[in-house]
């Protein structure tokens, strides 16, 4: 996500994207949708955190948020999705200043969540499985730039732990086609994206780029995990308005 003009200029690879999900819409509800980047039928974390009530986050990073938004967005047990940026200073966390790649930060989505509901482990299941492919090194689909980059910000040293666990046990089962390549990064702070990227896989959703990359996410999330899919997703700026 270089620019929104950037993303623009995939219009007819977008048509023509959109035309392969109405097929693949025809096709048995199991079979995940076509998109830009492929999702993989995991296993759950072996090591996850307890189920108790309250409210935690986790903030993942892997590609464009429009997408890892988009897809958070519609998890049951979800309250809060935000795009935004981790990793750099306050001062640059500015959309045209991280797009130069050097300032630290990646796009990220910070996730606010009742593990009552929905673990720790269950997100990262839904994050390396549908959401992004954790296998590509500081890029995603047409997306390059450490800004980019596939990272866990773990929150603390439960999540850390948690996080290391499944990375582990998921290149020991050789699931993907190449090795993981996802970091964890810890003691970063998180700050919104400007208003008029929230949401918006939701109210752009013929958007080209959209269409391509990332409607296929949401779909691929409904097949492979019905019981975590919510038809609605709870947006950001409904809820501050």
């Amino acid at each position: 996500m270089t620019d929104i003009k950037k993303r623009s200029s995939g219009f007819v690879r977008g048509a023509l994207a959109a035309f392969a999900l109405a097929v693949a819409g025809a096709a048995s509800w199991l079979t995940p949708a076509v998109s830009a980047e492929d999702a993989v039928v995991i296993p759950p974390p072996a090591l996850d955190e307890k189920a108790a009530g309250g409210s935690e986050t986790a903030i993942f990073a892997g590609g464009c948020f429009w997408g890892v938004q988009g897809v958070f967005q519609h998890v049951k047990g979800v309250t809060k999705a935000v795009s935004g940026y981790t990793g750099g200073a306050k001062d640059d966390a500015v959309y045209e200043t991280v797009g130069t790649g050097r300032t630290g930060h990646a796009e990220s989505v910070e996730i606010t969540y009742d593990p009552s509901k929905v673990t720790y482990g269950q997100l990262l299941q839904v994050y390396f499985s549908v959401a992004h492919n954790p296998t590509q090194l500081n890029y995603q689909g047409p997306d390059s730039g450490t800004q980019y980059r596939s990272t866990i910000f773990a929150e603390n040293e439960a999540q850390k732990k948690i996080a290391q666990s499944y990375i582990a046990q998921l290149d020991q089962a050789k699931l993907f086609s190449k090795p993981i390549v996802t970091t964890i990064e810890t003691g970063k702070t998180f700050y919104p994206a400007e208003e008029y990227h929230q949401d918006f896989l939701t109210l752009n959703p013929t958007y080209p780029y959209i269409v391509y990359n990332d409607l296929p996410k949401v779909a691929n999330l409904k097949t492979l995990f019905p019981k975590l899919y919510s038809d609605k997703p709870v947006l950001v700026l409904s809820a501050s308005n």
